[in-house]
């Protein structure tokens, strides 16, 4: 393969699985990925409602003095089949875009209640709309139970409500200002302390049901604070349509384009992407009305894109990178879910909402990096009959310099020789 089609394999891709073809055109094998999303061919994937009843019943174990663990099993069985399409995808650029998405619509498992949620949550919110509308991306997130609760949006109240009257509770403004501050317009676009009070006003009612036949988003009226909001100087109805209607505009506002542009930049770009290039995707965006899929193109066609040393892989990327070149059948493969804990990246466990840094300086660490070299020696023995010099040429290509194959050659094990070759700089990098 050539230099290009090495780099749309490992910077745009998740590193080439050996078993994968190789494409004749990159650009265009990228490019059509980014139509509409392929029918999902992987393991059955938990759903919201599942979750929902999971946390149900092992809140009634509790109670009863049991132990529980349905959530728990749904994270797992969440787990093993977004593993199978991370490993298995015929499509590595639309799946690299569901999970560049769902970190910046953070959810945690931190909160031990998202356990089960989170899965479903980026298979029903995120994954439909990762080439779609900006607009119809957040509002699928800010409908979803895994958002309502990790933001408090489901607490919400207006005080001035039925409920709020009679219960004595109020708003909740989490989600309003990590809406504003991470997911859209940013602190640039000068909203203040009031506008955020009433963006939480706005979207009051919007809850769970958590008893229906199918558990899940609801809007109850009675507990929506009443009368017109006025948020960033825009009028807000009453009731769920004008907090859809604001968060259709909040979405299409030109410092959110800004903010989108320079995260797509960020992470396929460099740490700190050209302005003319964030500029050029921020304008796609705002000509496309948020075509999502429009602005990962445009940054295809951007020089800075094919040039230079790519970015650090984080520890997500750099595993599921080493387990597709292994490609190992699941019986051997380790979990996910334990190597990213391992390698100081637990998979949707983010310490807070903004999310995973998508800078090297977050993972650039001694520590951090002698944990990779570990554990590209211990999956190295799950390996069978892998001739290290082959998978170097049929994962890195011409990245694969002359003197990574001369010490390869001179490795004392096909085993260390693996290992080594997960440990060089063009595997830690994409």
């Amino acid at each position: 393969m050539d230099t290009r089609t090495a780099l749309a394999l490992a910077r745009f891709g998740l590193g080439r699985c050996p078993a994968e073809e190789v494409p004749r055109d990159p650009v265009a094998w990228l490019a059509a990925q980014l139509d509409a999303p392929p029918p999902w061919d992987g393991p059955p994937m938990p759903t919201a409602a599942e979750g929902l009843r999971a946390l149900r019943d092992d809140r009634a174990a509790q109670c009863a003095g049991l132990p529980g663990g349905a959530g728990r099993a749904l994270l797992h069985r969440g787990a093993d089949a977004a593993t199978s399409a991370l490993l298995g995808t015929a499509a590595p650029l639309r799946e690299r875009l569901v999970w560049v998405w769902a970190n910046h619509f953070t959810v945690s498992r931190r909160r031990p209640m998202l356990a089960p949620l989170v899965f479903p949550y980026v298979q029903e919110a995120i994954r439909p709309h990762a080439t779609g509308r900006f607009a119809d991306l957040l509002l699928a997130v800010v409908r979803h139970p895994a958002m309502l609760l990790y933001l408090d949006l489901a607490l919400s109240v207006g005080p001035d409500s039925p409920a709020g009257q009679r219960r004595r509770r109020g708003l909740n403004e989490n989600f309003a200002r990590e809406c504003l501050e991470l997911h859209t317009v940013g602190r640039d676009a000068g909203y203040t302390q009031a506008d955020v009070t009433e963006f939480a006003a706005a979207l009051t009612g919007w809850s769970i049901d958590r008893d229906g036949a199918a558990p899940g988003f609801a809007f109850f009226p009675a507990r929506h604070q009443p009368g017109e909001k006025t948020v960033m100087g825009r009028r807000v109805a009453e009731g769920e349509e004008g907090g859809v209607a604001f968060l259709r505009w909040l979405a299409t506002h030109p410092a959110t384009y800004r903010r989108l542009a320079a995260r797509l930049a960020q992470h396929f770009i460099a740490d700190e992407p050209p302005a003319g290039a964030v500029g050029h995707i921020a304008g796609v965006l705002a000509a496309t009305g948020g075509d999502l899929a429009a602005a990962m193109r445009a940054v295809l066609a951007e020089p800075a894109a094919w040039q230079g040393a790519g970015k650090l892989r984080a520890p997500f990327d750099y595993a599921v990178a080493v387990l597709r070149a292994l490609d190992l059948p699941p019986a051997r493969r380790p979990s996910l879910l334990s190597v990213t804990g391992a390698l100081g990246q637990p998979w949707l466990d983010a310490p807070l909402p903004d999310g995973w840094s998508d800078q090297a300086a977050a993972w650039n660490d001694g520590e951090l990096l002698l944990r990779r070299a570990d554990w590209a020696f211990a999956v190295a023995g799950r390996a069978e009959a892998v001739e290290p010099l082959d998978l170097a040429a049929a994962t890195l290509g011409p990245l694969c310099d002359a003197t990574t194959a001369g010490a390869l050659r001179q490795a004392g094990s096909r085993r260390e020789a693996l290992a080594l070759l997960f440990a060089t700089p063009a595997f830690f990098r994409r």
